[in-house]
């Protein structure tokens, strides 16, 4: 899952259990819709992509930074304390709110799809809760 600096979720994959969570970062950064705002020429892509530890390998950070993405990624056998514990919390946050939805809490579905359907339409109703929120 891929969120924005408030928690809002972009992006989101179904994979099983035994996958890592890496090979999943490159169809969930082509998975973000276009950004859209200023006029002119807008980017279509987010500036920066935080990850933890586990995405820390030198081809996905060439592959994020031929994409105009920078990435900010904790490195693999330094100590804690880098501060982005503190920046990824809002991921953290969106995933607990996925668990109040009790069919995402305990996997009951044996189908992707319909794990992803029940997943899409969680997001959505988060997407509308942060919007209700705006007004």
């Amino acid at each position: 899952m891929i969120t924005d600096a408030t928690g809002v979720p972009l992006a989101s994959t179904v994979t099983g259990g035994n996958r890592h969570d890496v090979t999943q970062l490159i169809p969930l950064v082509e998975a973000i819709p276009a950004i859209r705002g200023r006029a002119g020429r807008p980017r279509d892509r987010p500036r920066y992509l935080l990850a933890d530890r586990a995405c820390d390998h030198n081809r996905y950070r060439r592959q994020l930074s031929l994409r105009q993405i920078t990435p900010v990624i904790a490195r693999r056998g330094h100590p804690h304390g880098s501060g982005l514990g503190t920046q990824r919390w809002p991921v953290e946050r969106t995933i607990c709110w996925l668990h109040q939805f009790r069919r995402l809490r305990t996997r009951w579905e044996r189908k992707a799809d319909l794990h992803q359907a029940f997943l899409t339409l969680a997001c959505s109703i988060i997407c509308l809760r942060k919007l209700r929120e705006s007004f």
